[in-house]
């Protein structure tokens, strides 16, 4: 089998895709060196239910960009329990990145996501509240509305608070006219969220 030169330090067989393809294999491959063994690794690595830990580990650990992809993708077709907790610890972290790529695979996984969606909202740490509305804004789930109600309702953080009318804008209904309303009684001294409730409340009656 031919040998080409990848980089400066990567020798790699032109069949990157030619190792042992079972779990053992895959895992072993997904922490090799050459990127694009790793890249087919974590897409391979999909059909395994046990794989979500492997991933998750890997996820905080990769710098390539396709490679990350591959994961989430993997992560996201799993999407099991262990997939969604591993998605919650890169919400905890302080890397911006990971957070970002953490919420836009959760929006994927609406079924998996639903039954820990109020635990979210409670979460003691309010970036991981706002983080969570954030998972909302394309989560294609019924209970979307209810759930930013009940923030602006019961939440005491300005800042979750305002995040979550500034989603109602968009997905309000005539439900949250009332929430709205008493939202701006709890905060009267705050101009956003005036504001923000002012527009949420035009567009719903508007619509």
């Amino acid at each position: 089998m031919a040998i080409v030169k990848r980089s400066k330090n990567d020798v790699v067989d032109t069949d990157e895709r030619s190792g042992a393809r079972d779990f053992p294999g895959l895992t072993a491959d997904l922490g090799d060196e050459n990127q694009v063994k790793r890249r087919w690794a974590a897409r391979d690595l999909a059909i395994y239910s046990q794989a979500a830990p492997v991933l998750i580990e890997r996820l905080f650990l990769e710098q390539d960009s396709s490679v990350r992809e591959a994961i989430l993708i993997s992560l996201t077709q799993i999407g099991d329990d262990t997939a969604v907790q591993g998605f919650i610890r890169c919400l905890r972290s302080e890397d911006a990145r990971l957070r970002n790529e953490a919420i836009d695979a959760m929006k994927n996984l609406p079924d998996a996501v639903a039954p820990i969606m109020k635990n979210l909202l409670n979460d003691v740490d309010p970036d991981v509240r706002i983080f969570s509305v954030n998972v909302l804004e394309s989560l294609r789930h019924p209970q979307v509305e209810n759930w930013l109600i009940r923030v602006i309702s019961h939440d005491e953080n300005l800042n979750v608070c305002g995040t979550a009318t500034d989603l109602l804008c968009e997905v309000g209904t005539l439900a949250a006219v009332l929430p709205l309303e008493a939202l701006k009684q709890r905060f009267p001294d705050e101009p956003y969220i005036a504001f923000a409730a002012d527009l949420a409340l035009r567009r719903i009656r508007e619509a």
